[in-house]
């Protein structure tokens, strides 16, 4: 329900803009109208995504080949594929085909340890292209999972990543010259053309077949504290990318977010996109005394979606430093927490959405915006969805921006941490509904038991609780979705025959307390890392040792119509193995799925599943119309990846998941027996 306000502003519908003002005008001073505004700098847009046809892109095979040519099976992210080998009548016959393992190790000597195995390959003319988490690339046989060759850029010589998951690596990015396909593969500050066929690099691109990514950007960087996590995306012959900036520094002038693109042939830069304004930029005076000239972070870490018949990049933009304490950058924060759509030719801004202002709670859109193509009242629309942590699936025209249904500001608790001004109104979707639970009161504690319930609740009585969006505290506040979400890197499973978007969300949980930063607190191996006046100091949102505060499930599959803006079906996904043998919960009856939080996410297929692995140490199949689990198989180690699927040359359908971390990573196939 809106709070009413004054005038009505706060219950504004705000269509294709960040703005939120009091007094109806935007960032630039463009009049917010009923239908929304157009910021002074941008062209005018058609009225709807069905005025701009034009042929898609041809340069790689199109997953109706059975191929899997981009991250997230298409430049759309859709994470759909047209095969139908394999059906809810025969997936219990997938059995494990062949295996591959990176065999990567710590190394003493740098300081570094490989990290969770997270890759989702690609699939080429019969090869797999695969990134490891200490951000090598390979390429595979795809029906033998044979190694064809290995390029290792030694990585791991600049030391352990300055970010919490370490050394990992989402993908990798496949684009044709000619007759020529080129690997790209983005490790910490580098930018690598490679020979697809041999797995060298292209000497001709950039020196020796690699750029520099921290030359050019908006001031100098450590380059040990610049990362790479998520694969570059490709428009015609530009390679287009982010970067990914530990949380975890806190200082000015940090690595900025600055997206920018480079000449896929030379490595020449194409353009740059500010996503914290510049001087003179649209959206600078939304950083207030000055903090647009020191503010870090606001990077694009998540891979990029891309209209590719539009020339239209869509970009999900974090959070900026530091995550949960803004009196340094007071102001609205535009881009931060954003999505962006630019022309990816030029890197000119066509619009923009911003879904939390002045973030206090590292709520940055953890995945790509997803094109899906829907059917809302008769009306045809070409649309771009963003999950994001907090459970919103929120559903745009990709073209104009606008709504495809209303978006409220709503009034949120303000903060009382000194130096703070939090925001007073943050946007809430009216359709789809949140998928996932939101805020937390004492009726929300771990219940299995009264006893269970009594001990939740007396531990989380020492701490703040409210609705979403209440802000960090110094006594600690119970914030429900965390930063593992609702949603997070795996995103969603757009399915074009229905309609729907299937997505894995965790109920995770976070206690974030503010407290004054004291340079003594900073081991000498991370000197230099922070300079904040305040930081946060997580607590752990447990009790008895290792219990959820909260009542189970702690994830779960769910399945939006989008259509309809409405939740088709949700159900429990993942178990728990480990609580279930928590000495507390002995002889307690529990669910028969506790909910497995993980990142990763799902892909839907023509053949009526819905496959994922994320979590657990399981690969499931559910049934895309009822969210019936119909077959799991074990896993050695957890899932940690988003699955991918394939035909082979032997005209066999594969699905392959990447699971384990550390120096137990493996890459498994599944084929039909």
């Amino acid at each position: 329900m809106t709070t009413p306000l004054a005038s009505g502003l706060l219950t504004l519908a705000l269509l294709g803009t960040a703005a939120t003002a009091f007094d109806r005008r935007s960032p630039g001073g463009a009049v917010i109208t009923p239908d929304g505004y157009l910021a002074p700098d941008a062209l005018p847009l058609p009225t709807s995504s069905a005025d701009q046809p034009s042929p898609p892109d041809s340069r790689l095979p199109a997953p109706d080949v059975g191929q899997w040519p981009h991250y997230a099976a298409d430049a759309a992210a859709t994470h759909y594929s047209p095969l139908d080998q394999i059906t809810p009548a025969n997936v219990s016959r997938l059995r494990v085909v062949w295996e591959w393992k990176p065999n990567e190790i710590p190394y003493e000597q740098y300081g570094t340890r490989p990290g969770a195995f997270q890759n989702t390959p690609l699939m080429i003319d019969g090869v797999l292209y695969v990134s490891t988490p200490y951000n090598q690339a390979a390429a595979l046989d795809a029906e033998t999972g044979r190694e064809l060759w290995r390029y290792n850029p030694e990585s791991y010589k600049d030391g352990q990543p300055a970010s919490g998951q370490g050394f990992v690596h989402r993908g990798v990015a496949a684009w044709r010259d000619g007759d020529h396909l080129r690997i790209f593969l983005n490790t910490r500050h580098r930018l690598i053309a490679l020979d697809a066929k041999t797995g060298r690099p292209v000497t001709t691109f950039g020196k020796d077949g690699e750029i520099d990514l921290t030359e050019g950007l908006v001031w100098n960087v450590n380059k040990k504290h610049y990362a790479q996590t998520s694969p570059p995306v490709v428009y015609k012959n530009i390679v287009i990318l982010g970067n990914g900036v530990g949380d975890r520094l806190s200082y000015k002038q940090d690595p900025p977010g600055d997206v920018r693109a480079f000449d896929a042939r030379t490595g020449r830069q194409v353009w740059t996109f500010h996503t914290i304004p510049q001087r003179g930029e649209f959206g600078n005076n939304t950083w207030d005394n000055g903090s647009w000239r020191f503010t870090g972070h606001t990077n694009v870490w998540p891979p990029f979606s891309l209209d590719e018949a539009r020339g239209l990049v869509y970009l999900p933009v974090s959070t900026p430093s530091n995550d949960y304490y803004g009196g340094r950058r007071p102001g609205q924060n535009l881009f931060a927490e954003s999505i962006v759509c630019l022309d990816a030719a030029t890197g000119k801004r066509k619009w923009h959405f911003q879904f939390v202002h002045h973030g206090l709670w590292d709520y940055d859109p953890p995945a790509a915006p997803i094109l899906a193509t829907i059917t809302v009242d008769g009306r045809r629309i070409d649309a771009v969805v963003q999950l994001t942590k907090q459970g919103f699936a929120f559903v745009f025209d990709r073209v104009t921006g606008r709504p495809v249904w209303p978006i409220e500001e709503r009034r949120v608790p303000q903060s009382d941490v000194p130096g703070e001004t939090a925001w007073p109104t943050q946007p809430f979707p009216t359709r789809p509904p949140a998928f996932e639970a939101q805020g937390v009161t004492l009726d929300d504690a771990f219940d299995l038991t009264p006893e269970l319930k009594a001990a939740a609740q007396t531990e989380m009585k020492k701490y703040r609780m409210g609705p979403l969006y209440t802000p960090p505290s110094a006594e600690g506040t119970i914030v429900r979705p965390g930063v593992w979400g609702g949603a997070n890197w795996g995103g969603g499973a757009f399915d074009p025959e229905t309609g729907r978007l299937y997505l894995k969300s965790a109920q995770s949980l976070a206690v974030f307390s503010i407290q004054k930063f004291n340079p003594a607190d900073v081991p000498p191996e991370r000197k230099g890392e922070v300079d904040a006046e305040y930081v946060q100091r997580s607590l752990p949102p447990v009790f008895m040792n290792g219990v959820p505060l909260t009542k189970p499930p702690y994830a779960h599959l769910v399945a939006l119509n989008l259509n309809k803006g409405e939740i088709a079906w949700k159900v429990p996904f993942g178990d728990q193995p480990e609580l279930r043998k928590h000495p507390a919960l002995a002889g307690v009856t529990l669910p028969e799925r506790l909910g497995a939080p993980g990142p990763a996410g799902a892909i839907v297929t023509k053949g009526g599943l819905v496959l994922i692995g994320s979590g657990d140490t399981f690969l499931y199949a559910f049934d895309k119309a009822t969210g019936r689990e119909i077959w799991r198989a074990p896993l050695a180690e957890a899932a940690q990846a988003t699955p991918m699927t394939f035909m082979g040359k032997s005209g066999r359908q594969f699905v392959v998941i990447a699971t384990g971390r550390a120096d137990k990573t493996a890459l498994v196939a599944f084929a039909l027996e």
